[in-house]
């Protein structure tokens, strides 16, 4: 979807690393910035992704950091991460030492939609936006049950989930 509304370059950490990849693709200098979007949901692969899944499963941990792990490897000296997506519990192996040797800078917290819900809706009345393509999903009020299990367990590659009266 980045790709498609900004023209932006994607990375699917499941299939490559996306550390590895991003210093590629800049040169070995690393990015910028890195957001890290998606929060707890990433589950990384091979060794790293199976010590997240085993403390999980015995309640060692609840989260898994694997993008942010990914992240700060990658972002370049006086680079910024910005972390949008959600952890709710504890994370470890995150290597803070990396982090403080590059001087990074990390920016994150919740969204505060309501202050940004008037330049955005000016946009999508503009037609500069066409929110239509997150939602994977219509449903009806009724359904609402229904719809949170479907985008709770990304069922059917559900992104978002459009409730709508009378549907």
């Amino acid at each position: 979807m980045a790709k498609e509304f900004a023209n932006a370059e994607t990375i699917n950490y499941e299939e490559i690393d996306a550390g590895e990849a991003l210093k590629e693709m800049t040169g070995g200098r690393g990015p910028d910035a890195c957001i890290d979007a998606v929060g707890l949901e990433a589950h990384g692969t091979g060794l790293e992704g199976f010590y997240d899944e085993a403390k999980q499963a015995v309640r060692l941990e609840t989260d898994r950091p694997t993008v942010l792990r990914q992240m700060m490897v990658a972002c370049r000296k006086g680079g910024t991460l910005s972390i949008m997506g959600v952890y709710g519990g504890f994370v470890d192996k995150i290597p803070m030492g990396a982090a403080f040797n590059k001087g990074l800078t990390f920016k994150m917290g919740q969204m505060f939609g309501q202050k940004y819900m008037p330049m955005l809706l000016e946009r999508v009345l503009e037609g500069e936006v066409d929110p239509s393509q997150v939602f994977t999903h219509r449903l009806s009020l009724d359904e609402t049950k229904q719809g949170f299990e479907i985008f709770k367990h990304k069922k059917d590659n559900c992104i978002k989930v459009l409730l709508k009266p009378g549907l």
